[in-house]
């Protein structure tokens, strides 16, 4: 497929594009998702202090964003850890605090402007991460992949969910199929790799749901239930994701 109408670069490549990466709010997302306390923290900071581990793409004919793929380098500390993204996140960190680079970089999120999805540009743009993070030393790229559309299926089991398989033998979900057609494969599962707890009144707010009974509620966006507790008048969820390796 031919991507020539797209051109990629880091943000290091081209710091002046750094105000496209805002160009990316997706009406589709549940509210509740931005509310991660570590990545709310985190993650705008630490892309903009590595910003040759993120890549733009941009539309050649008018400058205009397409696509984005941010990745971090981290400290995996001999295993990957159960906390997924914000594990990555928080070791980021402390990797920046302490002055060093991460010897593992985890790819943290992916995007594709709306009118161009289907046309295989997440696939490219992954490819593109695989080789910029072998460019920048690393042997190996890490995922927590956030399956498209396990929100559909809120009460199966994340590893059971990665198993699905299509006729052809491939991953049935489109986003894990993805990172396994670029050479990726799954290592494990990412048990808590987001945690989000908040009051009753904010999930109300962002849900538009009654949060007044205790117990499991589904929430549309949620990949498994959010945990409502009225008592102490608090909501959590839990998100589990899906640990990609890629070989360099």
């Amino acid at each position: 497929m031919d991507f020539a109408w797209l051109e990629v670069t880091t943000l290091a490549e081209r710091p002046d594009r750094m105000p496209l990466t805002a160009a990316f709010d997706d009406p589709t997302v549940a509210p509740f998702l931005y509310q991660d306390p570590v990545s709310a923290a985190l993650f705008a900071e630490l892309v903009g202090r590595h910003p040759q581990y993120t890549l733009l793409a941009v539309e050649r004919d008018g400058e205009r964003a397409a696509a984005m793929v941010c990745t971090l380098p981290f400290t995996a500390g001999g295993a990957l850890p159960p906390g997924g993204y914000d594990a990555v996140l928080l070791a980021a960190a402390a990797d920046t605090l302490a002055g060093r680079t991460g010897a593992d970089v985890s790819a943290l999120f992916a995007t594709v402007r709306p009118d161009l999805r289907g046309r295989g540009v997440s696939g490219h743009l992954l490819g593109l991460a695989r080789r910029n993070a072998a460019r920048l030393g690393h042997a190996a790229l890490f995922a927590p992949v956030r399956p498209t559309r396990k929100h559909l299926h809120p009460q199966l089991p994340l590893e059971r969910y990665v198993a699905r398989r299509r006729p052809d033998g491939t991953a049935d979900d489109p986003w894990l199929r993805v990172h396994e057609r670029a050479g990726g494969r799954f290592v494990a599962v990412a048990p808590h790799s987001m945690t989000i707890t908040a009051e009753l009144a904010r999930w109300r707010e962002w849900t538009g749901l009654p949060f007044d009974r205790p117990g499991p509620v589904a929430v549309a966006g949620a990949l498994s239930p959010v945990l409502c507790d009225p008592e102490r008048d608090v909501a959590t969820y839990v998100e589990a994701n899906a640990w990609y390796r890629h070989d360099l």
